[in-house]
């Protein structure tokens, strides 16, 4: 399956909710694309673009999120809160589900492995949170030539 084609099927609730690589070509300028929000908001779903070139330390990760979600108050100050946060979300609501597109992580695995594990485990437990509600949340670890372990393909 195509990446285009996977993100159709997400948007027309073909494919369960979860964590999922999803391998983009490498194309000059695709990083930080977010042409695909426009499609995901027409089908009801809340969508957020994480530039994972801002974040190569769990402190900018956490920012990053506070920045992306629009959470209230202070930034995180924990994987726990974040988790607290993604678990919620009632000041962003939306009306089918919750897509994340988490570009670059590879700048954070490279520089902080032990918070890469942690934003998975934070991501798992909120899409979990999320599974059985009107407003599911799944979350997209794009990546081009480079596999995170244990985390399924999408395409």
């Amino acid at each position: 399956m195509d990446a285009n084609r996977a993100l159709t099927e997400l948007i027309e609730g073909r494919l369960a909710p979860g964590v999922y690589q999803w391998r983009t070509p490498p194309v000059p300028g695709a990083v930080g694309d977010t042409g695909w929000t426009g499609r995901a908001e027409e089908a009801g779903l809340r969508a957020f673009h994480l530039d994972g070139r801002r974040a190569r330390d769990k402190e900018s990760f956490l920012r990053l999120c506070a920045d992306v979600f629009e959470m209230p108050g202070a930034p995180p100050g924990d994987w726990d809160v974040l988790g607290d946060g993604l678990a919620d979300l009632s000041w962003t609501p939306a009306k089918s589900g919750y897509l994340v597109l988490y570009e670059s992580w590879s700048e954070l695995a490279d520089a902080d492995q032990r918070s890469l594990r942690a934003v998975l485990d934070v991501f798992a437990r909120a899409v979990k949170a999320w599974r059985d509600t009107s407003t599911p949340m799944t979350v997209l670890m794009s990546s081009v030539g480079v596999e995170v372990a244990g985390v399924p393909r999408l395409a």
